[in-house]
């Protein structure tokens, strides 16, 4: 049986899947018929032989790139110089790569240069062994030059060649090394993990919005807490991000409370239940802010992540919370999040979930319609009531809808009342 084959009826396969495999086979048949050879290569190929759908497959040629942008009509001139080309094809861009050897990795992220090579020597500068395979799709055969089948098959992640080498020209496969292995449910080769642990202290040469992009391919999947263990184990969890200590109580707290999350929680939501148990209080927001820009977190990212760690205190004492400060915590888009961050905080220090239960019970007790209501009273009322715009506006308008939130006020009419009383009573 073909990798490409799925053990079901083409006919059954979700078209989208169907288009790119197409739309890459194109590309090879464009190659080949202009005499060059070209073939499916890397995690498309490992995805394949695992019955998985590849989401994006990438072609490698012995065509060098500027003879690819002349056999193809729309193509995107992304990395001539590493012999990187994006052709379209149908609805799809596909990576056309040359054939290359990567030459003196001097910054420990990406080679000085590039030598255009053949098909055998490209498979020997790959990272590992389960991603160094190609695959013929005109003779649907697998052509395998580093044993990465034997790998695929005994579930094995294994540097191609020698560890130290791969490691050190791209640090970043340390850490890609565990996302494959807890991804797949694989084990690391020995000697890699050796090595990996032999080069851990060299991961902050990466930046870090690499290392946050492969954090957050692992902490979007429900192995996370298997990553963060392994990370770990492989002496890289120091390096993720600079001046925090790992206590061995906080991170094994930290470990329950990542195990206990739901499936598809999101990276912002996983990091704050990896992190929330290893801040000090009372300013743990302030770490964790600090953490998401150290990982160069978006702007969105670092204010939700904050408002999670700063508001989770608010759940467990949420039957003393005034009305109006538990609609606000309820009308965050994360407060659905809030809720699942203090469930798996109550799991992971094995307290009881009475707290969690009674926040919910109460957002059920409060219509939707009364969440969020649009204000009363706005600054365009307060200025043709005469009012200056100035710092008693904002005071007055929060403390409107501050009693609005609290049921005081129910109409427009009683709110502009309470409006004209506030300023009777103020200079």
């Amino acid at each position: 049986m073909s990798p490409c084959d799925r053990g079901s009826n083409a006919m059954t396969r979700r078209h989208a899947n169907m288009a790119i495999e197409e739309a890459a086979l194109s590309v090879v048949r464009r190659l080949r018929d202009a005499s060059y050879e070209a073939l499916f290569a890397g995690g498309c190929v490992r995805d394949m032989l695992l019955g998985i759908e590849p989401t994006d497959i990438d072609v490698a040629t012995n065509a060098v790139p500027e003879r690819v942008v002349e056999l193809f009509r729309k193509t995107r001139q992304v990395g001539m110089q590493f012999g990187v080309v994006l052709v379209k094809s149908g609805p799809h861009w596909i990576e056309v790569a040359t054939f290359r050897s990567d030459i003196n990795y001097a910054d420990g992220r990406r080679p000085e240069r590039v030598e255009f090579t053949s098909a055998k020597e490209d498979a020997q500068r790959r990272d590992f062994t389960i991603n160094g395979l190609f695959y013929d799709p005109v003779a649907q055969q697998v052509i395998d030059y580093v044993d990465g089948q034997q790998d695929l098959q005994a579930g094995v992640i294994r540097a191609i060649g020698e560890p130290a080498h791969r490691f050190a020209e791209d640090h970043l496969r340390m850490l890609r090394a565990v996302r494959f292995a807890t991804r797949f449910g694989f084990a690391i080769e020995p000697t890699t993990a050796v090595a990996i642990r032999e080069h851990a202290n060299q991961l902050p040469r990466i930046s870090a919005e690499r290392i946050r992009e492969e954090l957050e391919k692992m902490f979007v999947r429900a192995s996370r807490a298997e990553s963060l263990k392994q990370i770990a184990d492989l002496n890289l969890l120091p390096y993720l991000w600079p001046g925090t200590t790992w206590e061995p109580a906080s991170f094994d707290r930290s470990i329950r409370a990542m195990a206990t999350l739901k499936a598809d929680a999101d990276f912002v939501l996983s990091l704050a239940a990896m992190l929330h148990s290893t801040m000090p209080h009372p300013h743990a927001f302030k770490e964790a802010r600090r953490v998401g820009h150290c990982l160069r977190c978006s702007n969105d990212e670092i204010s939700d992540l904050t408002w999670l760690v700063r508001h989770i205190d608010s759940i467990e004492h949420v039957e003393t919370l005034r009305l109006p400060e538990f609609k606000r915590l309820l009308a965050h888009e994360r407060f659905d999040n809030l809720l699942e961050l203090h469930r798996v905080a109550c799991v992971a220090d094995a307290r009881p979930l009475t707290a969690n239960v009674a926040a919910q019970q109460r957002r059920e007790a409060i219509p939707p319609e009364q969440v969020a209501p649009p204000p009363w009273v706005t600054g365009e009322d307060l200025i043709a009531m005469g009012l200056t715009p100035g710092p008693m506006f904002g005071k007055v308008l929060n403390q409107l809808y501050d009693e609005q939130l609290n049921n005081q006020l129910t109409s427009r009419d009683s709110a502009l009342e309470r409006v004209r009383a506030i300023i009777a009573t103020r200079p």
